[in-house]
């Protein structure tokens, strides 16, 4: 039978996918509670819907910094593209711009900026790690930039790799013929092969920079005339500092779970990021979305749009180009049917008055 929801299409990759690929990107820290909460989480909260309204027209358009998009869901960064289908990055981005939204490329892609982009059918942003070689880590950010990449979204949470022991089990290294394509120019494309454990973690250490701090936001701010988001903001505090050093947004994000393992739920953490930047910058979250219900609950604790990595992958390992624009389009339908059965007849009309 044809898949119908997000979970159908996770069977389906699971059955495609080698086991350390599958294990790579399915995996979360430790023993993955936040994995595990980051979906659980939305499935306490309960949706206190409206009757008697007009919703023979609806429409599930948002716009995001800027970006006039078909839905309020954008495509997450998700590394190693080419572990689900032979297309990688090039078909996600192809299919993201089909389905009238747009995908955030990650540094560590298979495919290089330049291919992503002349794939693309619609806006991508780059996803942005810094490394220790500070003129490699500007290089990514002009090229990112003459390429047509729209933003920047640096991410915060990763100096360090959380311990993820599926991939120290499966001694997690890229198969030959993938590498890190976009820091290829710089040297820095493959991954040690002394690993004793994941072969990820191993790359982490020694390439990206420990000592990365707010100054460092400025620095990045100042070398771009694109906006810049952060991604893995979950304290309040943090937000808030992300506005007074120039972002032009933040991701409410713990890496998919795979960081520190019993950090918060991303939508348990959403209201009060929300509050803390007072509607100064965007507010966007990922972790755990699987239902057009989760879109509408993140979208009424005040988010812009959500953004889905793991489903995506899923898609992509099913059926490639096409598997990725029929996850995208099986969430847009969810998001279209619960706003309607919530009484909402667009994006803008979802508020925290339909939250128990």
């Amino acid at each position: 039978m044809d898949p119908i929801n997000l979970y159908d299409y996770e069977a389906l990759a699971r059955e495609k996918l080698t086991s350390m690929a599958h294990d790579y990107y399915a995996s979360g820290a430790h023993d993955e509670i936040t994995l595990r909460e980051n979906h659980a989480a939305y499935d306490r909260i309960r949706l206190r819907y409206r009757v008697l309204r007009d919703i023979s027209r609806r429409t599930t358009r948002a716009t995001v910094l800027g970006h006039s998009l078909n839905m309020p869901v954008i495509v997450a960064p998700t590394a190693f593209q080419k572990l689900a289908h032979p297309d990688g990055e090039a078909a996600t981005a192809r299919a993201a711009g089909n389905a009238g939204t747009l995908m955030i490329l990650s540094t560590l892609s298979t495919t290089s900026i330049e291919d992503v982009m002349a794939a693309a059918t619609g806006p991508v942003w780059f996803q942005l790690y810094v490394y220790k070689d500070r003129e490699a880590t500007k290089a990514l950010v002009q090229r990112a930039e003459a390429a047509g990449c729209s933003a920047l979204v640096l991410t915060v949470d990763a100096q360090i790799l959380g311990r993820r022991e599926r991939d120290v089990r499966n001694r997690f290294q890229l198969p030959p013929g993938l590498s890190v394509m976009n820091l290829m120019p710089a040297g820095q494309e493959a991954f040690p092969q002394d690993a004793q454990g994941s072969g990820a973690a191993a790359y982490v250490i020694s390439q990206f920079d420990q000592t990365l701090s707010w100054k460092d936001v400025t620095w990045l701010c100042g070398l771009t005339k694109l906006p810049v988001l952060l991604k893995g903001i979950v304290h309040p505090d943090d937000a808030r500092l992300a506005v007074e050093h120039g972002a032009a947004g933040v991701f409410v994000s713990n890496h998919g779970g795979r960081q520190l393992d019993t950090a918060p739920a991303t939508i348990e953490a959403l209201p009060e990021i929300v509050a803390a930047v007072d509607g100064r910058i965007e507010v966007l979250v990922d972790g755990g979305i699987r239902r057009g219900t989760d879109v509408v609950k993140a979208l009424a604790y005040g988010a812009q749009a959500v953004a889905v990595g793991r489903p995506v992958l899923w898609g992509l390992a099913a059926g490639g180009q096409r598997g990725v624009e029929h996850v995208l389009e099986l969430l847009r339908a969810e998001v279209d049917l619960a706003m309607g059965l919530c009484g909402c007849a667009s994006v803008g009309e979802i508020d925290e008055d339909i939250l128990l």
